[in-house]
């Protein structure tokens, strides 16, 4: 079975997520033992895409998919629970000792 986005092939979670961003992985992470002049080009090449009305909607676009990874790998991390708030009281001193 093959799993097709648009017209392209999609064989890796690293070809999804390219996929669901339009840009390569590469671009935003660099790439291992890249060159000053390369990681400056790569930048470059980021600031321009942001610039462009097309993608303005990608950090919103990142964000969705990161925690949308984090809910289905760790759902726990979205457990959360508000701390009870003490109020009109202060629970240390400045020295140190319980109030």
């Amino acid at each position: 079975m093959h799993t097709y986005i648009g017209r392209q092939q999609a064989v890796s979670a690293e070809d999804f997520v390219e996929l669901a961003l339009g840009t390569p992985v590469e671009l935003w992470l660099g790439a291992e033992g890249e060159t000053d002049e390369e990681r400056a080009a790569r930048m470059d090449a980021a600031r321009d895409i942001l610039a462009d009305p097309e993608y303005r909607s990608l950090p919103d676009d990142v964000a969705r998919i990161a925690a949308e990874v984090i809910e289905a790998h760790a759902p726990e991390l979205f457990n959360v629970v508000p701390l009870a708030r003490q109020t009109g009281r202060r629970w240390f001193s400045r020295k140190g000792a319980a109030a």
